[in-house]
């Protein structure tokens, strides 16, 4: 139905090395995600029937039709600031063969949609391989870092994470990603309820050609509060197109909290 509200804007078919600390989960792993335009009037999830992708030699799976959530690594998410869904599974199975693997999507109105993508695995394990061996260099180049309290309470775009990139040490080209929550710990760490982050899909959609590519820092533009925990992490990725991109790199959480009050002193 080529009128039916249900319309894919891209997906994702991608290496994931999982570098959260903390986690019983291998650090290989792949994913795959597919991200709708707005539906307004009606929740996307009430429009879908079905998500399945596939690809070399059988390859199967099916999308969970919930809310996505760190235990179940399957379901959908919802950006409260575009008005749109997307839906994410993540598999702890290893790394994906190269090939072509697509996304279908079943409505209840019975309309269907599909997108497909080659997977280019030589990108994805150059990039691993550079980032695991400069990995503790980066890691000890994040700021704010180590649980630190900052001095003050930030307002909207006073606060600059900042951090050492793969081209800087002798490494491949890389976008980058930056998600802000609150939460003192991976597991606190709200998906569903980021505080901020720079998506560089949509900048990139916007005419920003070169969104995220070698991005050493951001300045967080939403407001803080006060006597909060905070956690934010950097993805690494080879692209800044969401069917481009053949793996992502999820660094470990940095966290830092906020003091009771603007102007209270540091405290380490």
């Amino acid at each position: 139905m080529e009128d039916s509200p249900l319309r894919i804007h891209d997906i994702m078919a991608c290496d994931v090395y999982w570098d959260f600390d903390g986690t019983p989960l291998p650090r290989e792993q792949h994913k795959f995600l597919v991200s709708f335009h707005p539906t307004p009037g009606i929740p996307t999830p009430e429009l879908v029937r079905s998500i399945t992708a596939r690809g070399p030699d059988g390859y199967r799976v099916e999308f969970a039709n919930q809310p996505f959530t760190p235990a179940n690594t399957n379901g959908h998410i919802y950006d409260r600031t575009l008005d749109y869904y997307w839906y994410m599974v993540n598999l702890p199975e290893g790394f994906l063969p190269g090939g072509v693997y697509s996304i279908e999507v079943v409505g209840t109105d019975g309309s269907v949609r599909n997108r497909s993508r080659h997977q280019d695995i030589a990108a994805s394990r150059r990039l691993v391989e550079h980032y695991t061996a400069r990995r503790e260099e980066i890691l000890a180049s994040f700021a704010p870092s180590g649980r630190r309290e900052l001095e003050t309470v930030p307002a909207a775009g006073e606060l600059e994470c900042s951090w050492k990139t793969l081209d800087q040490l002798g490494g491949p080209d890389a976008y980058y990603i930056h998600r802000l929550s609150t939460g003192g710990s991976a597991r606190e760490f709200d998906t569903q309820n980021l505080t901020w982050w720079d998506n560089i899909f949509v900048q990139r959609m916007r005419g920003r050609s070169e969104a995220g590519l070698n991005r050493s820092s951001v300045r967080v533009r939403a407001d803080l509060t006060a006597d909060t925990r905070y956690a934010y992490f950097v993805e690494a990725t080879d692209a800044n197109v969401q069917s481009e991109t053949n793996i992502c790199v999820f660094q470990p959480h940095q966290y830092f909290r906020t003091p009771a009050a603007t102007g209270t002193a540091a405290n380490a």
